[in-house]
């Protein structure tokens, strides 16, 4: 199945401008003149959602800065590998993803949390109400469909099997496969797969209609937890500082104005969005929306988000051990919210010191 919807200009790249080495930046630490920093962003979408940079600049938080979309993912992986060889400006991913690129030396740094799992975002793994599946042993032989493979489900997955004391090679015989969020319900209800991995809208539009039941979730496992960051090409940040600031900051702003808004209020702003931008989506799934589950206040990084996903692909043999340090791959420098009159540099960031 298709993993990637997207228009001819996904493939192009951006050619970005060399900037004068004594050129003075505004407040930009040692970037770019502030006056030749690109104040438009690239950026892959999800069909019938609203992310939150997108809510960001409906919001009027991203100031001077646009947005201009290239087209729609329903990939992590594959969105940040884009923001790493420059099709993008920014992409985000799983942490775990996040972690394995920067294993291959990506020159990629997350920079703020955009989702999470708490008890009102989180991701279900769903059989049929009459399946014989009931417990991980159940899960030998089977297909687990989720949207992409070596991220936060199969994850999930691996964090459930082994739990519940699986053998390596056990859990190689369960399945995950591709399939897109908005054809999964229908693939289990047709029995293409025995389970799939269902999220926020999504999930509660199937359990609306009935007929399936959880196996486990996300929460069940970890609680609350944030899951994913953007990220931004080095190059990137080193040459648009003030640029990054605004954006990271806006992001942030738009994350607390979420959770201090009433739900339909928040509903109602993503709505609106989705009509705007006449992308021929239908709207009536976002009325299910609940969170975005980001755990600590304006999406800030810290070190357990990242090294709990090194451990795991530890374990699993895809990276080596001390081959990445959980500091080194993130900062909270561009993150300036709730930090009037100081700055971003004063409070610890990391690339390595968060």
């Amino acid at each position: 199945m298709s993993t990637l919807i997207a228009p001819s200009s996904r493939r192009q790249f951006l050619t970005l401008l060399g900037l004068s080495a004594v050129a003075v930046s505004c407040g930009s630490g040692g970037g770019g003149a502030a006056k030749d920093q690109t104040k438009t962003l690239r950026y892959q979408g999800w069909a019938g959602s609203v992310i939150l940079p997108e809510l960001a600049a409906d919001l009027g938080f991203l100031e001077d800065v646009k947005l201009k979309w290239v087209g729609n993912t329903i990939s992590g992986p594959q969105d940040i590998q884009s923001a790493a060889t420059g099709q993008v400006d920014f992409g985000g991913a799983f942490n775990g993803a996040v972690v394995k690129l920067a294993a291959r030396k990506a020159p990629i740094t997350a920079v703020i949390s955009y989702y999470g799992v708490d008890k009102a975002a989180y991701n279900g793994f769903y059989v049929l109400k009459d399946s014989p599946i009931h417990s991980a042993r159940d899960l030998i032989g089977q297909r687990v469909g989720m949207n992409t493979l070596g991220a936060h489900s199969e994850a999930m997955l691996d964090i459930y099997l082994q739990r519940h004391g699986l053998s390596h090679t056990d859990i190689k015989k369960v399945e995950p496969l591709v399939v897109p969020p908005v054809n999964t319900e229908q693939s289990l209800r047709q029995k293409q797969i025995q389970v799939g991995v269902l999220g926020d809208i999504l999930r509660d539009k199937a359990l609306q209609t009935g007929g399936i039941r959880p196996l486990f979730t996300d929460h069940q496992l970890l609680g609350n937890f944030s899951a994913g960051t953007y990220v931004v090409n080095d190059r990137f940040l080193k040459e648009n500082p003030d640029t990054a600031r605004t954006f990271v900051t806006g992001v942030a702003r738009a994350i607390e104005w979420a959770r201090a808004t009433p739900r339909d209020e928040v509903i109602a702003r993503q709505v609106e969005i989705v009509k705007k931008r006449g992308r021929n989506e239908g709207t009536a799934p976002l009325k299910y929306w609940k969170s975005f589950g980001v755990a600590e206040t304006a999406g800030r990084i810290t070190d357990k988000e990242l090294q709990l996903w090194i451990d795991w692909l530890t374990k699993r043999g895809d990276i080596e051990k001390g081959q990445v340090k959980a500091s080194d791959l993130y900062t909270n420098e561009f993150n300036a919210y709730g930090r009037p009159g100081k700055s971003p540099a004063a409070e610890p960031t990391s690339k390595s010191g968060s």
